[in-house]
């Protein structure tokens, strides 16, 4: 494994790391959720991923009974909050209210001191940002929360949260978690260089677009255990089931087969070549994919490839 520090903080984290988003506590048994998480561990990641809407807090309670075995020091923990977790006025968003009541829910469920890792999981536009910033720097002052993060917020959100934090000396904001992978680059016009700028750093989930970039899905063919197959996910996957995207993916497996690596390991590398991003966040069911998963951290792209991969994704 390989490890990068995460924007301009010391933390180092590992270039691969493992979230527990429609996963663990709902499709994959808990049995088989531990020895996934075990093998990620074994083989060097050190960055976990949860937030208290994955399952009600499932997902957060199963991924650290399965990292308890170790010492605490040796991984880094996040979690989330913003999404709603109940059906009354205060039960989502990021108030001071909802945030510290969230934070402490997690840390219960995780049965954990403290997380490394506190992301706002959304912009929310009922709340003053200060407000948010204030609570999450109160946090961090009791020792419950190391650093802060946020989740898709655009380049405009971050730097006004920056600007803010310097001004009330508040702790800032080191990285932001949005989606990125070959078929969603939004990130790259104005989020990566803002954050550049500001010494944030980006862990991106879906590197792998949902499964779409390991070449498992051909056109009119949905694996009955996929990810496409259930029919909520389905819909958050239709922008890239279809015949042009999956017609670049078979062109991309060819590349990878010329370089004698997978069509996944092909995808992690091409995120991991931003020096701003500092993890690719990718979801395991299975020991296997993790074994699969983390050999890309030792494929280096040429220049050539980087652009012969450009032309198939134009």
């Amino acid at each position: 494994m390989k490890y990068r520090r995460l924007g301009n903080t010391g933390l180092k984290v590992s270039e691969i790391s493992l979230g527990s988003w429609l996963t663990y506590g709902k499709s994959v048994d808990e049995n088989l959720a531990e020895k996934t998480i075990h093998k990620a561990y074994e083989l060097g990641i050190n960055f976990f991923d949860s937030a208290n809407v994955y399952e009600q807090g499932e997902g957060e309670r199963v991924m650290a009974q399965a990292l308890k075995e170790y010492r605490r020091e040796s991984y880094v923990i996040t979690t989330k909050a913003f999404f709603p977790m109940g059906d009354r006025p205060n039960d989502s968003g990021l108030s001071r209210k909802h945030i510290m009541e969230q934070l402490h829910a997690s840390l219960k469920r995780m049965n954990l001191d403290y997380v490394d890792i506190f992301y706002c999981h959304r912009y929310d536009v009922e709340t003053p940002v200060e407000e948010t910033l204030r609570v999450i720097d109160d946090l961090i002052r009791q020792g419950k929360v190391l650093y802060a993060g946020v989740s898709e917020w655009s380049a405009a959100q971050i730097e006004e949260a920056i600007k803010i934090a310097d001004r009330r000396l508040l702790d800032r904001i080191v990285v932001n978690q949005p989606q990125y992978n070959m078929f969603k680059r939004d990130i790259e016009k104005e989020v990566i260089p803002v954050s550049e700028k500001n010494g944030v750093g980006q862990v991106v989930f879906s590197p792998l677009a949902q499964g779409v970039l390991t070449g498992k899905y051909k056109a009119g063919q949905v694996p009955e255990s996929s990810r496409a197959a259930n029919n909520a996910i389905n819909n958050y996957m239709q922008d890239t089931l279809n015949e042009n995207t999956l017609s670049k993916v078979e062109k991309l497996e060819q590349v990878a087969k010329e370089l004698d690596i997978s069509l996944p390991s092909l995808a992690l590398a091409w995120v991991l070549r931003q020096p701003n991003i500092a993890s690719a966040l990718i979801g395991a069911s299975r020991p296997s994919q993790i074994e699969e998963n983390v050999k890309a951290v030792n494929v280096s792209l040429t220049e050539n490839i980087v652009n012969q991969i450009e032309e198939i994704l134009l």
